[in-house]
C-alpha cells in the first residue's frame, strides 16, 4: 500500500484499522516523509493459571480457635 498523508490518516483512522486487521501494514508519511507504520499485533496467548509458585499450608484447613471463630461470626 502506498504511504498514507497524516490528514488522510486521522480522517480514515477506522478504515485504516479494518485494513490492519485483514493484516496490511500502513505506512503514514509526514509530507513525503514517512515516520509511522501501523502493523498487526502478533496474537497474544493467554497466561497460564497458576504461574504462581505457592502451596496453601495444611494449617489452612484446620478448623479456627473459638475465640477467632466467633470474632469471624460476631457473636463475641
Amino acid at each position: 500500500m502506498e504511504p498514507v498523508k497524516v490528514q488522510y490518516a486521522k480522517t480514515h483512522l477506522s478504515a485504516l484499522l479494518a485494513a490492519v486487521e485483514r493484516g496490511e501494514e500502513i505506512i503514514i508519511a509526514r509530507g513525503d516523509r514517512p515516520v509511522a507504520r501501523l502493523s498487526p499485533l502478533d496474537e497474544r496467548h493467554d497466561r497460564e493459571l497458576g504461574f504462581v509458585h505457592y502451596s496453601v499450608p495444611a494449617q489452612f484447613f484446620e478448623p479456627l480457635p473459638e475465640e477467632e471463630l466467633a470474632d469471624w461470626e460476631g457473636t463475641a
